[in-house]
């Protein structure tokens, strides 16, 4: 609770107009696709997520599926099926109109392809630098990881036998969801190096007098989304993220990205994120002053790339980043037993990845949230413009010997402030509006959980820095998953004014419970 015992709640109840109906259903786990469902890119398919509270998933959308359009997937902890839509574009265009309308129906959305974000030179070999630019050379002195960490590598097969890698994968070293099966190895090595490489630059073997080192000795596991071309649909990557969030990963390493805001994976990120993952992306390369999804979400950390001498790389994006870390040249494993040098974001992303786990195993009871503080409490300031550097580049050693709560900034694990709320919906129709009173004039994070009914779908819209009541149409940050369990966590709030709560039943009724935790 608040130091004082003073609510910092304002409440405010009103009663809106528009929404949708919702019954009564359970939740389950990911179902496998139809036989004969091909991996990579699924371009004729959409997307459809059904809301808390409307039975069977695959039988709701079933009864508004018709012609040559067929359910081939569905995930029923994400709520969401895959419909194969015959024909072109239009054809798919029609459908979404046609359907996310329906009573029920939370969203639909193409199923959009996302790619490795891999900028490769001719591979070369020689010697390292990320390790020692982000002071990781030094934090061995301190720890070399721990197995108890796990990382989970979300992207191509990864050669997980490689004599740098074996001992640090799993002896189940993860999922194929591009092919369907449990073997998460490449299909084609030749063309599929990505994984394995991204996979070295996190946890390669460090001290084995094998090849190159990682930043962590931390464990891995893969879920292969991304088929040998380096592509893969939104579902698999959803699928897989999830897969890695109930695997218990620390870590889920997402170096890819593609297309824009999308309901499927922001529930997918949302669900990992509550689940006490980390989520680190790339921020992406297309040179452009904005960030790509995944990334983008609130729940990701995005990571810029920068090169041997600490510049944004050419090709690297920025804007809204959390760090920066070496994407340029960087040296790590590939198939088969052998090493290369790639660029990209897609390289800057697991050498955070691997820091963070070195500063797991360290600090190990830090939340997911905390640790994504520190890592930015204690990056390093290279001179760069903070769209291009976020906090600055990631160091190791400076994460690994600061005391969590001692490091000033960006750092939960000193002082928190917390309160709790209870609250009914009586509809769809209902929503209640909160204002919430800072207690830190300058904290470094705000989190904010709805937890509601199981039989309804409940969301949570936030505003900040202004007295406008957030609601479904005017928000600064949402979590709208298919659920009534949502998070939102906010860096560096804007504490100008009361923070602007609003609780919303998309579908159905019930008791909720909102609670709002300040980090100084």
């Amino acid at each position: 609770m608040a130091d004082d015992n003073t609510s910092r709640f304002d409440r405010r109840t009103f009663l809106k107009t528009t929404g949708a109906v919702g019954a009564a259903a359970a939740l389950g786990g990911v179902t496998a696709a139809t036989p004969g469902r091909e991996p990579g890119p699924k371009k004729d398919e959409v997307l459809v997520g059904i809301s808390a509270g409307e039975g069977d998933i695959e039988q709701k959308v079933a009864q508004y599926t018709m012609g040559n359009a067929e359910i081939v997937h569905k995930n029923d902890n994400l709520r969401y099926v895959a419909v194969k839509v015959p024909g072109n574009e239009t054809a798919r265009e029609n459908f979404i109109n046609a359907i996310e309308n329906r009573p029920g129906i939370k969203y639909a959305e193409k199923n959009e392809t996302l790619e490795t974000q891999l900028t490769p030179n001719d591979p070369q070999f020689g010697d390292q630098y990320a390790p020692q630019q982000v002071g990781s050379d030094q934090a061995w002195d301190t720890t070399l990881g721990s197995s108890n960490v796990t990382i989970a590598v979300v992207d191509t097969g990864a050669q997980y036998d490689h004599p740098d890698l074996a001992d640090n994968y799993k002896a189940n070293p993860g999922y194929d969801f591009a092919d369907g099966d449990s073997d998460p190895y490449p299909d084609d090595a030749a063309n599929e190096q990505h994984g394995t490489h991204v996979s070295g630059c996190a946890s390669a073997v460090i001290d084995n007098g094998t090849g190159v080192a990682g930043q962590s000795n931390s464990s891995l596991i893969n879920g292969r989304a991304l088929d040998e071309s380096g592509s893969g649909s939104t579902s698999d990557i959803a699928d897989a993220v999830e897969w890695a969030a109930d695997q218990g990963a620390d870590i889920i390493n997402m170096s890819l990205g593609g297309g824009g805001y999308n309901s499927t994976m922001k529930n997918a990120v949302s669900y990992a994120n509550n689940q006490g993952s980390l989520i680190i992306c790339a921020a992406g390369n297309n040179g452009s002053s904005s960030v790509s999804y995944p990334a983008a979400y609130s729940e990701c950390m995005a990571i810029s790339a920068v090169d041997s001498n600490e510049n944004l790389a050419s090709f690297s994006q920025y804007g809204d980043v959390d760090l920066a870390a070496p994407g340029v040249d960087v040296l790590s494993t590939i198939p088969t037993d052998s090493y290369a040098r790639f660029s990209g974001t897609s390289m800057a992303t697991p050498v955070t990845s691997g820091v963070a786990g070195l500063t797991l195993a360290k600090w190990s009871s830090l939340s997911n949230n905390e640790l994504r503080s520190h890592l930015k409490a204690t990056a390093k300031d290279i001179g760069l413009s903070s769209d291009k550097q976020g906090a600055g580049q990631v160091n190791a050693n400076n994460a690994v010997s600061t005391q969590p709560g001692s490091g000033g900034g960006d750092n939960p694990g000193g002082d928190t402030s917390s309160e709790t709320v209870s609250g009914s919906l009586s509809s769809y129709a209902d929503y209640d509006d909160y204002s919430w009173n800072w207690d830190f004039s300058s904290p470094s994070q705000i989190k904010i959980e709805l937890s509601g009914p199981s039989s309804a779908d409940f969301d949570l819209f936030v505003n900040e820095g202004t007295t406008t009541a957030a609601s479904p149409s005017n928000y600064d940050y949402s979590s709208t998953s298919t659920n009534s369990q949502e998070t939102i966590t906010i860096d560096n709030p804007d504490t100008s004014t009361a923070l602007q709560i609003d609780v919303d039943s998309y579908s159905g009724s019930g008791s909720y419970d909102l609670t709002i935790t300040e980090y100084q």
